[in-house]
């Protein structure tokens, strides 16, 4: 039971860093602050971010196996990113999509490896 919430409590942290980031990309956007370069250039950073935070998180929470619990992260993660786009949005499944969920995978997996390092690194 533990697991699970913190799980869902990382998945929380994970979804509000990207509602955020997007309501500020949206704003600067808005603003004529940043140009479209910039816009791509954040859509892409703000998720590896997001990705990276709840990989050290789980990471953090796990006593083995730190990859392990990374990798179940991002997958259920990007299963429901996959929900989102593809049955709410209708978009279709792209290449350069897939290489976009396989680098935040590993984006997740490298951050569950820190966050694990960082928990023996206290002890």
């Amino acid at each position: 039971m533990k697991y699970l919430v913190t799980l869902g409590k990382l998945m929380g942290i994970m979804i509000l860093i990207l509602l955020i980031s997007t309501l500020f990309i949206t704003a600067l956007n808005y603003f004529d602050i940043i140009g479209k370069k910039w816009v791509t250039i954040l859509e892409i950073a703000f998720p590896i971010l997001a990705f990276l935070i709840g990989g050290i998180g789980i990471g953090k929470s796990s006593n083995k196996n730190g990859w392990l619990e990374g990798l179940k992260l991002a997958i259920i993660f990007i299963i429901l990113m996959i929900l989102f786009n593809y049955l709410g949005l209708k978009n279709n499944l792209e290449f350069k999509n897939i290489i976009y969920y396989l680098i935040l995978m590993i984006t997740c997996i490298f951050g569950s490896i820190m966050g694990i390092n960082r928990q023996k690194e206290k002890r």
